[in-house]
């Protein structure tokens, strides 16, 4: 069938397109109905079907593929590659389960993980589903005030961290970072069960609270936990993403719905299947990571790769290696990963052999066509840029080479996704924007399988972050875009005050909160900035109160303060200290007038500016240079 063929049938029958493809996943109970909408924009997929996550990624393949590889973890930090089968995958989840259930944890119950991107931190995901449990995952690079921000909305039973992780041969300690993070907490878990890699050797452990999980296994190395069968529509886990009020949005994510979503995409979109390799580039606290490092290979009965490391480290060549070495045939990474490898030798690239290597997937932030064509000419394989979010939970735009390949436009990701109803809406009308014109790219609901299905614990917010933007009940993106007059679709960037780093969703209240906690500091405006390597990265633009004292004393503070409260990956690339912020007469500060002139720009219509000499203040800061970063 063809895409367009399978496009009309995803949008004109939904419910006869996505019955046909809930057969791509074991049910332990039959879905009773494929769609139930009386409550929009609220749906449920799939209703009384009963299936699991862990099931279908790992129990189901015990049969057919028992010593083929699951999951192959690669650390070029410690120097070691774990391989495991599904036979042993399975034992592994089976004794980690156990040990869970030994600390209390059943259906329903919230369990943290905090952990580097490890085969231990995989497995710890699909014990959870194994249960019933929701897991949310942390990613490691934030700080102890990030992660009890997230332990506080999810008030888990149990929190699951690692001794320590490891970036450019350093040792980066976490149990110290969780530590500080439940001294903060208003709802620490009462047990932390910490994966001890012997990375630390003074790894803090408090008594009665504190588990050594090589301690805990010791008595569950026979255990056959059962599968917990769920309905469709209950929740597998919270993944917390930016919001714009700075307290992060807890994306809640259910069961059977993802679990279809993700066997379809793994074949139309990724075309990867049984006994195939895939390569996701992703850290395991991301969406990717989520659904294309563990639960979309697994799913399908694939191999996938976890690797821990830089992309130049022992070699700029080693992603290419471990392509080799093991046959992927889909390898999916991001924008700036390959921005990185442009800037070395391309014989890296051409040593090694590629041959197995069929799609290479890109996303998490615009790629720009200089990279594109870089790599496409590089590899000789074709480069599929694929836009999503965290909210989806799988691409959104994207062209189908498991499917039908239609051409690649380079700065497009491409066609809606089946089951996406897509437009593109102008912000003051609320009408379709015409061809080539610019405006808001939203989703007619209901919101396809996989997607996400509220905010944890907090529907209202769910209503007012993405629907309540148009007079009709649209799902809004939050992302300027074009579509012409093929139907392909171009992301402009951001409608909200999110910044895209690296990949990694920013939102820039949460850095101005955290700067404006200095004690010098009166007043603080985050903007994201473009950054040739990250995409963007955030620049702040601060007063200081009266006789604050060394304006580079805080604004080296600022940043420091930024890094302990948010983690390196909100780290500022400059702070300019300044007299004054630009505002309106109403007091609103002109955040995109800034983000302008830090972009060399034209900032725009200014009529409503309050002071015009607040911005020859930053004009006059940008030209002497930035304070600190």
């Amino acid at each position: 069938m063809t895409y367009d063929d399978m496009y009309r049938w995803s949008t004109d029958d939904p419910e006869g397109f996505w019955a046909e493809q809930a057969r791509r996943i074991d049910w332990h109970v039959p879905p009773q109905r494929t769609l139930e909408y009386e409550r929009p924009p609220f749906r449920r997929w799939f209703v009384g079907g009963q299936t699991n996550l862990c099931h279908n990624a790992v129990d189901r393949h015990l049969d057919e593929r028992p010593d083929q590889l699951a999951l192959v973890g690669v650390s070029t930090e410690t120097g070691l590659t774990r391989e495991l089968t599904y036979r042993v995958l399975h034992r592994e989840v089976n004794v980690f389960a156990q040990v869970l259930c030994n600390l209390g944890v059943g259906k329903g119950d919230r369990v943290v993980i905090y952990m580097p991107h490890t085969v231990e931190a995989a497995v710890a995901m699909l014990a959870c589903a194994r249960l019933g449990a929701i897991h949310s995952v942390v990613f490691g690079g934030f700080a102890s005030h990030n992660l009890a921000l997230r332990i506080d909305d999810a008030k888990p039973c149990v929190l699951i961290c690692a001794d320590a992780g490891m970036r450019s041969g350093k040792v980066i300690p976490y149990k110290p970072l969780v530590d500080a993070a439940l001294e903060e907490s208003r709802f620490p878990p009462q047990h932390v069960l910490v994966v001890n890699r012997r990375l630390d050797p003074a790894v803090p452990m408090t008594r009665g609270r504190d588990v050594d999980f090589s301690v805990a296994r010791a008595g569950c190395e026979d255990a056959d936990v059962p599968v917990t069968w769920l309905e469709s529509n209950e929740p597998s886990y919270i993944l917390y993403t930016s919001g714009t009020t700075g307290k992060p949005k807890g994306v809640q994510r259910d069961v059977g719905g993802y679990a279809v979503a993700l066997a379809l995409s793994m074949q139309t979109v990724y075309d990867v299947g049984p006994g195939q390799v895939m390569f996701s580039t992703s850290d395991i606290g991301w969406v990717v990571g989520h659904s294309y490092n563990v639960y979309g290979p697994l799913i399908v009965g694939a191999t996938s790769i976890l690797y821990e490391g830089l992309p130049t480290a022992p070699d700029p060549g080693i992603w290419w290696k471990i392509c080799a070495d093991y046959g992927v045939r889909t390898l999916f990474s991001s924008p700036t990963a390959i921005r990185v490898l442009k800037k070395q030798d391309v014989t890296w690239l051409k040593r090694h052999d590629l041959s197995a290597l069929s799609w290479l997937f890109l996303a998490g932030e615009p790629l720009d066509e200089p990279t594109a064509a870089w790599i496409e000419s590089a590899l000789g394989k074709p480069v599929i840029d694929n836009y999503w979010q965290t909210e989806t939970g799988w691409p959104v735009l994207t062209l189908q080479p498991g499917l039908d390949l239609k051409p690649v436009k380079l700065g497009s990701p491409g066609l809606p996704n089946l089951g996406y109803r897509l437009r593109v809406i102008d912000e003051m009308t609320g009408n379709d924007a015409a061809p080539n014109e610019k405006g808001v790219l939203v989703i007619e609901p209901p919101l396809p399988p996989g997607c996400m299905t509220t905010v944890w614990g907090n529907d209202d917010r769910f209503l007012a972050s993405y629907f309540s933007h148009f007079k009709e009940l649209l799902y809004s993106s939050l992302d300027w875009a074009v579509r012409d007059d093929d139907g392909y679709t171009f992301i402009l960037g951001r409608t909200d005050d999110v910044i895209n780093v690296a990949g990694h969703r920013l939102g820039t209240r949460e850095i101005e909160e955290s700067v404006a906690s200095h004690p010098g500091v009166a007043e603080a405006a985050v903007v994201g900035v473009h950054d040739e390597v990250k995409g963007q990265v955030p620049v702040v633009f601060a007063t200081l109160k009266p006789g604050d004292g060394s304006v580079a004393t805080s604004a080296s503070e600022m940043g420091q303060r930024v890094v302990e409260q948010l983690g390196g990956v909100a780290r500022p690339a400059r702070i300019y200290v300044v007299n004054a912020l630009p505002k309106t007469r109403s007091g609103k500060l002109l955040r995109r007038s800034l983000q302008a002139l830090a972009e060399q720009r034209d900032p725009g219509d200014l009529s409503t500016l309050d002071d015009p000499g607040a911005l020859d203040e930053i004009r006059q800061a940008l030209e002497r240079g930035p304070d600190a970063g």
